[in-house]
């Protein structure tokens, strides 16, 4: 890890008022799935996120955006960000992905085939366009005509923005994740 966790008794005023306002909307926003560390520092993205809160405040409002406004079936949400993940290796992201997966009601048999970077056979037809489109921008594509087509008349143009948005957000965050060298929990 590159970035030593800050408690919040480290915290400058800048960092300290996003520390702040993540705490106090993360519980609703990403159900306790980020936690703190005994210290109250924060792991994971938000670790970064805080370090630099001219940076981290942009990044933390984009997610709040997305979360907030989201209309797409969650498991679409999750399958996207599994992609955008697995495909830059952020093995912190596919770890906490892997449990909202769950939580959301995606099988744990899809959520391994799409960790390990490969499309499982049993999607349903939205589960299929969200991969679809993920795997294809995450591969610096651009979306085949068909494809955006098909996705527009499954999810309407906001959900398609929805799902464009979403992969490019946990591209930046995997990237982040992967910069800092962030760790995934140990797990009890």
């Amino acid at each position: 890890m590159r970035l030593q966790p800050l408690s919040p008794e480290q915290l400058t005023p800048a960092q300290k008022t996003l520390y702040d306002e993540i705490s106090e909307e993360f519980e609703i926003i990403l159900k306790g799935v980020m936690p703190k560390q005994a210290d109250g520092a924060f792991v994971g993205p938000f670790n970064p996120m805080v370090h630099f809160p001219e940076f981290g405040k942009v990044l933390w409002e984009y997610t709040k955006a997305l979360s907030v406004n989201g209309t797409l079936p969650k498991i679409v949400r999750e399958i996207a960000v599994l992609v955008a993940a697995s495909r830059l290796r952020s093995r912190y992201e596919i770890y906490t992905h892997e449990k909202v997966g769950l939580k959301v009601g995606l099988s744990a048999a899809k959520i391994a085939t799409i960790a390990a970077g490969e499309r499982p056979s049993d999607l349903t037809d939205q589960e299929a366009l969200a991969y679809d489109v993920a795997a294809v921008l995450t591969r610096g594509a651009q979306l085949p005509e068909s494809l955006y087509q098909a996705a527009l008349a499954a999810f309407g143009e906001f959900g398609l923005a929805e799902l464009i948005h979403s992969t490019g957000l946990y591209c930046l965050i995997s990237i982040l994740l992967n910069g800092y060298d962030i760790p995934v929990p140990e797990r009890g």
